[in-house]
C-alpha cells in the first residue's frame, strides 16, 4: 500500500510539522469522523500555500497575475429571513420589530424579501482590479460569482474591456437538508445559458442521484473550475454534529468532481481551519474566496503564474498547486470587517446608478396586489422612525473611537492560524 505523507511547512528555516500516515482500507478521520475518500484525483501531488501580504509583502513576485475569486454584485439576491431570529436575541429590538411589523400596511415577509450588495458589476470588478493591480503589482483576474446567475459577467463581457471575464456564478446546492455553494468558474460562454438551465432545475426540485451526473458534466469542460465554497459553514444553523454528517455524505457521494475548497475571507480563522482539516482529509487543494457583499475588495486572492483565467485553471486542476494570499484587511478581527461590511451595506451612494444610491432601493419585498418585488423605496415616502434610528445607531460603528473599542474587546490580532505562512502537500 502506498503512504501518503502531509507536511506542514514554514518559510522560516525550521519546518512546523510533519505528519504521516498510512493508507487502509478504513478511511481517514477528521475531527472524529471518517472521510471516504472517493477522489479519482488521489494519484497526484496536492501542494497549497497560504501566505499573509503582512508578513511577506513582496511576495506576488515572480508571479504574473492575482486571481479574485467569488465577489457578490447587484445581482446577488440575499435573503433576510435570518433578521427575526436575529432580532430575537435583542429584547428590544425584537419588541420593536414586531410592532413595526403589526404597524405595516403590507404583510412583512422576511422568507421571500431579499438585499441586494451595493456593487454594479462594473465598480465590483474595477474594485477587485484596482486592488490586485495596486497593492500586488501584477495583472488582475476577477471572477465574480452571484447567486445562481451569471448575469453580471454576462453584461461586463458586450464592453471590450472587459469581455475577457469568465462567465461564472455561486450555485446553490440543496442536499440532506442543508444548502451548499459551490463557485462554478469559467463556463463555455457559447453553452453556458444552457447549463445554467440545468443546474438551476436541480436547484428547483433537487434529486440527490442526479447531482453526480451534474458535476461530471462539469467537471468534463477542462476549463472550467469547481469550488465547495465555505465548506463548514452552517448557513442555517442545523448544529454542527448534524450539518458535518451532512458535508460528510455530501462529499462521499460528490468530491470526485470538485477541484479545491475554499478558504473564506469573510469567515474567520476557526473555521476556515477546519476547511484545512476537510481539504487534508480528502486531498484537495485550499483555494481563496473572497465573498466580497461590500465594497471592500477581497481579503484573500490566489497568486498565479498564468496570465489567463484558463491557465489559472490548469495550474488548480492539472497541475495540482495553489498559492493562496491573505490581504491586509484578513488581520483585522472578524467583528470590524463584518461591521465594515454592514456599513457598506447601508450606506448611500448618490453617485451611483440610480437605484443602487439607497439602502432601501437594494431591499426588495413582495408587492401582494402583484404578486412582483418592488424596492421598498416605492413602499414609502421615507424609512419609518423605527429605522431611521436603528440605521443611526450602526452607523456610530463608522466612528474611530468606536471601532478602537471593538478591536480591543476583540483582542487585536485574530491570531489563530496566522503564526506562520504555510503549506501542504500530499503525497500518494
Amino acid at each position: 500500500m502506498g503512504r501518503v505523507a502531509v507536511a506542514i511547512t514554514s518559510n522560516l528555516p525550521a519546518v512546523a510539522g510533519h505528519f504521516y500516515f498510512r493508507r487502509k482500507k478504513r478511511p481517514v478521520s477528521y475531527n472524529g469522523r471518517h472521510c471516504h475518500q472517493h477522489n479519482h484525483n488521489l494519484s497526484l501531488m496536492v501542494q497549497t500555500t497560504i501566505s499573509y501580504l503582512w508578513k511577506r509583502p513582496n511576495v506576488a513576485r515572480g508571479y504574473r497575475s492575482a486571481v479574485s475569486l467569488h465577489g457578490h454584485t447587484n445581482h446577488s439576491k440575499e435573503s433576510l429571513r435570518f433578521i427575526p431570529s436575529y432580532a430575537s436575541r435583542w429584547p428590544i429590538l425584537s419588541w420593536a420589530l414586531e410592532r413595526q411589523c403589526r404597524r405595516s400596511a403590507v404583510p412583512v415577509d422576511f422568507v421571500r424579501a431579499y438585499w441586494t450588495p451595493p456593487l454594479t458589476p462594473r465598480l465590483a470588478f474595477e474594485g477587485e482590479s484596482k486592488q490586485i493591480q495596486n497593492v500586488l503589482g501584477v495583472e488582475a483576474l476577477v471572477s465574480l460569482t452571484d447567486h445562481d446567475t451569471i448575469e453580471a459577467p454576462m453584461l461586463l463581457r458586450v464592453v471590450p474591456q472587459t469581455s475577457h471575464v469568465p462567465v461564472s456564478m455561486e450555485w446553490s446546492v440543496p442536499f440532506g437538508g442543508a444548502v451548499f455553494h459551490l463557485g462554478i468558474h469559467n463556463l463555455p460562454g457559447i453553452q453556458a445559458e444552457t447549463i445554467i438551465a440545468e443546474l438551476a432545475g436541480y436547484t428547483a426540485n433537487p434529486r440527490e442521484g442526479e447531482l453526480p451526473d451534474l458535476l461530471a458534466m462539469l467537471d468534463d469542460y477542462p476549463e472550467v473550475l469547481i469550488v465547495f465554497n465555505h465548506p463548514a459553514w452552517d448557513l442555517y444553523s442545523m448544529g454542527k454534529g448534524r450539518f458535518r454528517q451532512i458535508v460528510d455524505k455530501f462529499l462521499q457521494y460528490n468530491a470526485g468532481f470538485l477541484h479545491a475548497f475554499e478558504v473564506n475571507a469573510t469567515r474567520g480563522w476557526e473555521e476556515n481551519n477546519e476547511v484545512l482539516q476537510l481539504a487534508r482529509c480528502w486531498r484537495k487543494l485550499l483555494i481563496s474566496g473572497g465573498d466580497r457583499h461590500g465594497r471592500e475588495p477581497s481579503g484573500a486572492v490566489n497568486l498565479t503564474r498564468s496570465e489567463t483565467f484558463a491557465g489559472f485553471v490548469r495550474e488548480i486542476r492539472r497541475e495540482r498547486r495553489s498559492h493562496v494570499l491573505m490581504m491586509p484587511q484578513y488581520a483585522e478581527p472578524q467583528s470590524i470587517r463584518i461591521t465594515q461590511e454592514l456599513l457598506d451595506i447601508i450606506r448611500e451612494y448618490p453617485e451611483y446608478p440610480a437605484g443602487s444610491r439607497r439602502w432601501d432601493d437594494r431591499v426588495f419585498h413582495p408587492d401582494p396586489s402583484t404578486n412582483s418585488y418592488r424596492p421598498l423605496s416605492s413602499f414609502w415616502k421615507a424609512p419609518p422612525g423605527f429605522l431611521k434610528q436603528v440605521l443611526s445607531a450602526i452607523r456610530l460603528l463608522e466612528n474611530t473611537a468606536v471601532r478602537r473599542v471593538l478591536r480591543e474587546m476583540s483582542g487585536g490580532e485574530d491570531k489563530t492560524g496566522m503564526a506562520l505562512d504555510w503549506g501542504y502537500e500530499a503525497l500518494t
